[in-house]
């Protein structure tokens, strides 16, 4: 039991809607919920919807648990049914019963209990102190005595389910609400499905990696924003240029990605690092480079397709001359891109770029590390304190910059406005604090953006600070 849980009425049932809808914040091995179907008005009493004494179901959600890992778990329909104490005229939601629908002789995947059903119930308080009780309770498979001792996984698991439950109970209760806001522009269930694709297709490269750095948290970092990118240009673009058409249906369905549409001129990342981005992303069949001050030892791992589309190259962003790689109508990328990140909204727009996506990291300004106090002296308008403008982009943080990060995240949407961009930020799905990206892929219907953008390069310039870092080491083999 855990006592203490708010008492508010509807608290429970808010609480409850977080178990039933997100599972996987309480288990690492789900992906997430999809709801099958739901029914209001109560059903007969069955295997799968119990009758319990004193109580009325009043609602029941059929859903599917799906694993992260298919090759490894199955996936699992469970019933979710909602019960109100009969003397209740309010009808307040206070038992919440899930039960595992299984066949005959199928066994239970591994992250779900040995356990045919799993009861959370609301009990008020007697005292009328405002605070009530959780409990959990259990009924074992048959044929089956559970381990209830407290070092058993059966009372580990009900132990954080509970917690769970009463965290999201208080969290009603403040209203709390996510500082980070995901799944605002690609939708989580389209990506989900296209990470494991990409994941099962490029997973390989963590026992491959040449460079010093962390394999598990760089590979699958890459693979979720190259996802992210396909789906977004997936969304962009509405013919497929140069797409290859697949001549028979199977292929289609192993590679829908083929006959999506994509960047008329390619894509271009800035600062590419290690490459392998850029190397998910043309071995899926996407036409791009990548440039970077130096090779990496992985350029050379990569098949001769991958290997031609990474180069050694310095840019010049404060220079107005045509440059090599930033052709009109490319799609920008500054994946962690550093120094040039806050140029990434100024070279979109002043070589015609067709978007750009920016994930910002180290914090720098055009000529310097960026500070708060320095960016109050932007060459551009930057709003100091307008949670409004902030919350509405999903910027995280807030208006009186909470913290350098989000500050700087503030300074870069606002430069990226500044620039004539129709800005939008969303939390990506990948194993790095620096999650926040920064997209933008429509051009603002007002004059000005191009303008604004060569105002900052005269006064970059002006200023005599910045200095093009030179091509280390044998630039002429990449």
């Amino acid at each position: 039991m855990y006592r203490g849980f708010p008492a508010r009425p509807g608290q429970f049932e808010t609480a409850m809607s977080q178990i039933i809808h997100h599972p996987e914040y309480n288990s690492t091995l789900i992906l997430r919920s999809e709801v099958v179907a739901e029914h209001v008005a109560p059903d007969p009493p069955s295997t799968h919807t119990p009758s319990l004494d004193g109580y009325t179901s009043i609602k029941t959600i059929h859903r599917k648990l799906l694993p992260r890992r298919p090759g490894r778990d199955a996936g699992l329909e469970q019933m979710c049914t909602m019960y109100t104490d009969t003397a209740d005229n309010q009808q307040t939601i206070s038992v919440l019963v899930l039960t595992p629908i299984l066949e005959p002789g199928s066994p239970l995947p591994y992250y779900h209990p040995s356990v045919s059903h799993l009861a959370f119930r609301y009990i008020p308080s007697e005292d009328f102190d405002g605070n009530g009780t959780l409990s959990i309770e259990t009924i074992p498979l048959p044929s089956t005595t559970p381990d209830i001792t407290p070092n058993s996984r059966l009372y580990r698991t009900c132990l954080a389910l509970l917690d769970t439950l009463h965290r999201y109970g208080w969290g009603a209760l403040v209203n709390y609400k996510k500082r980070m806001s995901h799944d605002r522009i690609i939708g989580r269930e389209e990506y989900q499905d296209l990470y494991l694709v990409m994941r099962e297709r490029h997973k390989s490269r963590v026992a491959e990696w040449c460079e010093g750095t962390d394999p598990l948290k760089h590979v699958f970092e890459d693979i979720g924003i190259a996802t992210y990118l396909m789906l977004l240009w997936k969304d962009m673009y509405s013919s497929p240029n140069g797409v290859r058409q697949q001549s028979n249906s199977r292929s289609q369905s192993e590679r829908p990605w083929d006959t999506w549409p994509r960047p008329q001129a390619g894509f271009l990342d800035l600062g590419c690092g290690n490459g392998l981005l850029v190397h998910i992303l043309v071995s899926e069949g996407y036409l791009g480079h990548g440039i970077d001050v130096r090779a990496r030892h992985s350029w050379t791992s990569y098949p001769p397709a991958t290997q031609s589309s990474l180069h050694v190259h310095a840019l010049t962003p404060t220079s107005l001359l045509p440059d090599t790689y930033l052709t009109p109508g490319v799609f920008l990328i500054g994946n962690h891109a550093d120094e040039l990140t806050p140029w990434v909204p100024v070279l979109s727009a002043l070589h015609d770029a067709s978007g750009y996506l920016s994930i910002p990291c180290c914090a720098w300004a055009f000529d310097e590390r960026f500070t708060r106090a320095k960016s109050r002296d932007a060459l551009f308008p930057v709003p100091q304190s307008d949670s409004e403008w902030v919350e509405n982009l999903g910027l995280g943080g807030d208006g009186n910059y909470a913290s350098a990060y989000s500050a700087y995240r503030i300074w870069i949407a606002a430069l990226s406005e500044w620039c004539g961009w129709e800005v939008e930020c969303d939390a990506l799905r990948i194993p790095s604090t620096r999650n926040w990206a920064i997209v933008g892929r429509r051009r603002v219907d007002i004059p000005g953006g191009r303008e604004n953008a060569e105002k900052i390069i005269e006064e970059v310039r002006a200023r005599g600070l910045f200095k093009t870092r030179r091509p280390e080491g044998k630039a002429g083999d990449h």
